[in-house]
């Protein structure tokens, strides 16, 4: 199964879901034996595992964190060897001054931003996406003529 390549096209069509509830990242150093059981996510490190879960799930266990975010998810089934789609997400967040972490998925990508940057984070990748949906109103036919030498 592969996935679209198209940047714009990407872009375009994005739409984004948040996931219910806050999430947290959790070093396995940290945590009990049922921690992956639990995990939305794990990521093997070097330095260990590391974990995503829910925040009620992190409190109930007794778990230390720090970073509380929601997850998001990119409605775009983007193939693994697209290019481009993770750094223009960022770059539009950055911009924005919301801190992004970016999880792989086989069918999509997720993003952890800040809980209290939730909505700020929707908005904004909401109008990433008009951007490239809406035509270019300078290409429109109802623009003025351009002025100055042709070429």
């Amino acid at each position: 199964m592969s996935g679209r390549t198209d940047l714009a096209a990407m872009l375009a069509g994005l739409r984004v879901h948040a996931r219910p509830g806050e999430y947290v990242f959790i070093s396995a150093a940290d945590a009990d034996p049922g921690l992956v059981a639990v995990a939305e996510a794990c990521v093997r490190e070097d330095e260990g595992l590391t974990c995503v879960l829910s925040r009620a799930e992190a409190d109930a266990r007794g778990l230390r964190y720090g970073f509380v975010a929601a997850w998001l998810t990119l409605d775009v089934h983007s193939a693994l060897h697209a290019v481009g789609l993770t750094a223009a997400v960022a770059d539009a967040l950055a911009g924005d001054g919301i801190a992004c972490n970016v999880l792989a998925g086989f069918h999509h990508d997720h993003l952890l931003v800040p809980a209290d940057r939730r909505d700020d984070a929707l908005a904004t990748l909401a109008r990433l996406s008009r951007r490239f949906a809406e035509p270019d109103d300078a290409a429109s036919v109802d623009a003025p003529p351009q002025q100055g030498p042709s070429r």
